[in-house]
Formats: structure tokens, sequence, C-alpha cells
């Protein structure tokens, strides 16, 4: 009777064990992946120049060129001027959120210092409004990335991602 109270010991503790090490992979596996996430995304922030390589159209200012929930791919060349008609995602100092609109207009002094005015496609005026109080213009210091290539509409793929409704 004591050899088996001494064997279920034994073999309690082995599981034990064995449980602790399957929660430790677990935990590293965890580990690998985010680190590969983070990885991944600085390596997409050293080749397209942008701090924000991919980013989600969060309104329908956009509309018709992009909708609420597509994904666009950003780059910010240093060298690339801006041009208008150009997509760009800019930051206004005092907002956390990035605007994706199209430049207007651009303004160039002798100096060759740009500054430019966008608009999204689906607002009837420009974004002067947006701007901080005083500022006329964005500079190439407020752009976050341009898009290029393509969009992704993700939200229509499954019925199981979020559904974004059409107001304002």
């Amino acid at each position: 009777l004591l050899s088996v109270a001494f064997l279920v010991g034994i073999i309690m503790d082995l599981i034990s064990s064995l449980l602790f090490l399957q929660l430790y992979y677990q935990v590293l596996n965890f580990g690998m992946i985010v680190s590969s996430a983070l990885m991944i995304w600085k390596g997409l922030m050293v080749i397209t120049g942008s701090e924000s390589p991919i980013v989600v159209v969060l309104s329908g200012s956009m509309e018709p060129a992009f909708h609420r929930g597509d994904l666009l791919f950003l780059t910010n060349r240093v060298e690339d001027p801006i041009r208008v008609g150009e997509i760009v995602v800019f930051r206004i100092e005092g907002r956390e959120i990035p605007i994706v609109h199209r430049v207007l207009k651009i303004h160039e002094k002798q100096n060759g210092h740009i500054k430019f005015l966008t608009k999204g496609d689906n607002n009837a005026v420009d974004d002067r409004g947006l701007y901080k109080q005083g500022q006329h213009w964005l500079e190439k210091k407020d752009v976050v990335g341009r898009a290029r290539g393509l969009s992704v509409p993700w939200r229509n793929y499954s019925p199981h991602l979020p559904q974004f409704s059409r107001c304002c």
C-alpha cells in the first residue's frame, strides 16, 4: 500500500512538472510571436520610411476612393516631392488620430519650402477647419505617409470581421 501511494506521488509530481513545462513553452512561443511581429513592423517602418506603414481608413471622407475599414499601405520617402492629387496621411498637432486626405493645393516659397492644403474627396470644403487654430497649410513634417499601390477592403471578405456603418 505504501509503494502505491509513493508511485502515485511520483506520477503527480511528473504531471505537475509537465504542466509547468507546457505552460513555459506556451509563454515562450507567445513571446516569440509578439517579438516577430514587432520586428516585422519595425522592418516595414525602415523599408517604407513611414512611422506607420499600414493604416486603417476610419471615416467616409475619402469615399469613393477609400471606404471605412480599408487598409492603406504607406511610404514616406523624404526625397519624393508632394504633388497635387496625391493621397497623404497626416497628423495634426493636438490630435492623436492621423487623417487620410488628398493634396488639393501646393504653395512653394522661393527658398524651396513647400506647404500644402488637403481635402477629403467626399467633403465639401478643404481641411483648414481641421488644422490647429491659425494653421492654414500643412508641411512635410506633418505627413505620416503617402498611400501607395493598393488598399485592402478587408471588411468585405468575412462575415466575422466588423462591418462599419456609413454615417456622417
